[in-house]
């Protein structure tokens, strides 16, 4: 991504942000496009607003031949739980299989290629938190471009992470470089970046915070807010993870490349001696979990779950209102959150009025210790905020 773009350019991709409709957003995207000045620095730009372009007019073609002109897309699955990841593949790697055995979902499985039409969410009971999973239709090899493969990967765009599904009875590491090279293609990454940002638009706040939980390595504070206030963004949230530049910054404005944190399954490890799994393994960089597993017999699925969660870097807080109970339901945040967030999160007018909290669990000294708004919680905090 570029930090050198005109100001014309950035003010129109701020009109795109800012659109509310599909329509609108593919006017705006138009603009957009035509005030980016065309050299080998926007090239990825340029290709990531026409394919955005092509998502907006399949969307609203698909909207206009739907009987009544309304109602939710096929493909618009509702997130639940603690965060939705999607089962992503090529075709009989297992993922129906895999789907029935994990979660509630009545699945038949099918020895049919590209049986599954449309993405199929089931619900991953982990403790006393449940996961979203949702099995997208499979990827086509040898049509990277098709409407079928922009909407399954549209899916993991807007996902809390995804699970990748390998057949082991194949070629499993030919097969993961592939999909791989298929998500980066479209500006997915499943690696964590030496550094990230995170933009939080927030109409609360009374400008723009800047949150170090890492550094920026190439510029100042001030630098972030004049690429902010070039978006028009006066008000929000800038939360810094690793080693930061100002491209970075810019990225996570404008959300072109995005991370999302990856599980390998390695399917039909029924079929398998362990050679395809250890082979898989030496593959997928290290930082990236590989759960060899059969869905049929069950084997290697018992804790997905607190895989899941690991590598989602979640936490469990509980709430507690003064001078009563802790909720027995979770509220599930980033890992590193701090008491201000939780408050945030709970509501406006708690965050707009903190005062202090009381912490019972992992991070209090002591029970009902008494905290400042940068306190940071750990997973099985119970929080009473404390408001004005």
């Amino acid at each position: 991504m570029v930090t050198n773009l005109p100001p014309e350019a950035r003010s129109k991709f701020a009109k795109y942000q800012e659109a509310k409709t599909p329509e609108e957003k593919l006017q705006a995207l138009q603009e957009f496009l035509s005030a980016v000045p065309k050299h080998k620095g926007t090239e990825n730009l340029v290709r990531w607003a026409r394919r955005r372009m092509a998502e907006l007019r399949e969307e609203i073609e698909s909207r206009r031949s739907r009987k009544g002109g309304g109602g939710p897309s096929l493909f618009t699955i509702e997130r639940t739980g603690a965060a939705q990841l999607i089962m992503i593949g090529f075709t009989k790697s297992g993922k129906t299989a895999l789907l029935g055995r994990l979660t509630n979902a009545k699945v038949t499985p099918s020895d049919i290629p590209y049986s599954t039409r449309i993405p199929i969410p089931g619900m991953l009971d982990y403790e006393d938190i449940q996961f979203q999973l949702v099995e997208a239709p499979s990827i086509i090899r040898g049509d990277r471009d098709s409407r079928w493969n922009r909407r399954s990967i549209g899916l993991l765009r807007n996902a809390d992470g995804a699970l990748i599904v390998i057949d082991l009875s194949q070629n499993p590491s030919e097969d993961y470089k592939e999909l791989v090279e298929i998500l980066e293609e479209e500006d997915i990454r499943i690696t964590k970046p030496r550094g990230y940002a995170v933009v939080e638009k927030d109409q609360g706040s009374p400008g723009i915070r800047i949150i170090y939980n890492g550094k920026l390595i190439d510029g100042t504070s001030e630098d972030v807010k004049k690429i902010l206030e070039g978006y028009r963004i006066y008000r929000a949230t800038v939360k810094l993870y690793g080693e930061v530049t100002l491209d970075d910054i810019e990225n996570a404005v404008m959300g072109t490349i995005i991370y999302r944190p990856s599980i390998v399954m390695g399917n039909k490890a029924d079929l398998d001696d362990g050679s395809k799994c250890e082979e898989l393994r030496k593959t997928v960089p290290p930082e990236i979990p590989v759960i060899c597993c059969s869905a049929l017999t069950g084997k290697g699925l018992e804790n997905v779950g607190r895989v899941i969660f690991e590598r989602l870097e979640i936490m469990r807080i509980y709430t507690k209102p003064v001078n009563a109970e802790p909720s027995k339901k979770p509220l599930v945040i980033k890992k590193g959150s701090t008491v201000l967030e939780v408050a945030k999160a709970i509501h406006k007018d708690l965050y707009r009025g903190f005062k202090y909290a009381r912490i019972w669990g992992p991070s209090a000294n002591y029970p009902g210790e008494r905290v400042g708004s940068d306190h940071i919680l750990k997973d099985g905090d119970i929080v009473e905020i404390h408001a004005a």
